[in-house]
């Protein structure tokens, strides 16, 4: 059975083989789920020839690891097969933007959720794609993100625990960030921090700083400079052999700002 709250759209490819899969953690700063981060990414993952799930993970008043354990229950069940997709179990990816860019990072980092089943190396990411993401519940911090997740009075070393910046290893998988230089919600240095903790471990990332665009984006159709990411993403995911020979769909305009 399928994890609470995880749909699918399956790849658009006409070789119908064996395609990787990647997981679509939309933000809404674990207040809820931004629904232009969501299904219209999905679609255009499915474009390349990527199957896509999304997943609506529990957020507030659900505090950590409530949203991990979703996370890493649907990385689980992708992997498995059980879905009845075509999905190559050794490519599987994690996509988030802003707060799923921090439930992405953590799974990245293989955060522990306390539950054995869950907390071992299938649930870990082979790539990820982080979309103006928290980062860091210590420095710079989004406030109603560390609210949301681990309430107002949190322990230093839960929020040490929960900055994906510092569970960075040699095992964390390659990344490809794009964040804009003026995000007022979330501050660039989430990004420049997670891709500088990569490349001090020796992890292959790449990352894109756009001068301007408002947090939020999405797609960013539209947005001057950043609309430029999912085809630099599509040329990423088809360098690490995800894709198959063609152009990414068309992004839907981003109607949502938080």
């Amino acid at each position: 059975m399928a994890p609470n709250g995880l749909t699918s759209v399956p790849a658009r490819c006409p070789d119908g083989g064996l395609r990787p899969a990647v997981l679509v953690l939309p933000g809404g700063g674990y207040a809820r789920q931004a629904d232009h981060e969501a299904e219209p990414v999905a679609e255009w993952l499915a474009s390349l020839g990527i199957h896509a799930f999304v997943l609506r993970y529990r957020v507030a008043p659900h505090r950590h690891p409530a949203p991990l354990v979703d996370a890493k229950e649907a990385m689980l069940y992708i992997r498995s097969g059980a879905h009845g997709l075509a999905v190559d179990p050794e490519r599987i990816g994690v996509l988030g933007f802003s707060a799923g860019g921090h439930l992405a990072a953590t799974l990245s980092t293989a955060v522990s959720t306390g539950v054995p089943a869950l907390d071992v190396p299938g649930s870990v990411p082979d790539l990820a794609v982080l979309c103006y993401p928290v980062v860091s519940l210590a420095r710079d911090v989004h406030q109603g993100s560390v609210d949301n997740l681990v309430g107002h009075a949190p322990s230093p070393d839960l929020l040490s625990t929960l900055s994906a910046d510092r569970q960075v290893t040699s095992q964390t998988p390659p990344a490809f960030l794009w964040h804009t230089a003026d995000d007022e919600a979330v501050p660039v240095s989430h990004s420049l921090g997670y891709a500088q903790a990569l490349f001090d471990s020796g992890v292959p990332a790449e990352l894109h700083i756009f001068p301007h665009g408002r947090h939020g984006i999405g797609l960013a159709a539209g947005a001057p400079g950043a609309e430029e990411w999912p085809a630099l993403c599509a040329a990423w995911l088809k360098r690490a052999g995800w894709t198959y020979a063609g152009q990414p769909a068309a992004p839907e305009p981003a109607t949502a700002e938080r």
